[in-house]
């Protein structure tokens, strides 16, 4: 939640220097939209516990929809420089990775799913005992 908050602040202040106008009524005012978005998802995520799984989902689809924005102001040449914009790619993509990591640990996966029991179970081996000696050089 901390990652998005600093995200939200940084596009903040680099909309408020984007040098033409039409860019921070126009698109920086959506850029300035979605990381509010992205902020307030991320907190209610934490807070909601009941819905966290669809909440994380949405955030990770959102986060995406903020990163596509930035690249069309970086495109459109709002920012001032690669020393501006930079930065805050940086802090998107690593927030993504954040969502990403927090959106796995709450979905289960393919290769351990909880059985009735209550015990994981790995998936079925899908290659023959010595499939990786195959072709080898002795």
């Amino acid at each position: 939640m901390k990652a998005a908050e600093n995200l939200w602040l940084a596009i903040e202040r680099a909309v408020e220097r984007f040098p033409a106008r039409r860019h921070r009524h126009g698109v920086g005012a959506r850029l300035n939209d979605l990381a509010f978005e992205v902020y307030s998802l991320a907190n209610r995520a934490w807070r909601d516990r009941r819905q966290q799984r669809y909440l994380v989902d949405r955030l990770r689809w959102k986060v995406d929809d903020l990163k596509l924005c930035m690249t069309l102001c970086k495109r459109l040449e709002a920012f001032s420089g690669k020393r501006e914009h930079f930065p805050l790619a940086l802090q998107a993509e690593q927030l993504g990775a954040q969502v990403g990591g927090w959106h796995n640990s709450l979905s289960p996966s393919a290769q351990n799913v909880q059985t009735e029991g209550g015990h994981a179970q790995r998936g079925q081996k899908l290659s023959a005992r010595n499939a990786s000696n195959r072709g080898a050089k002795p």
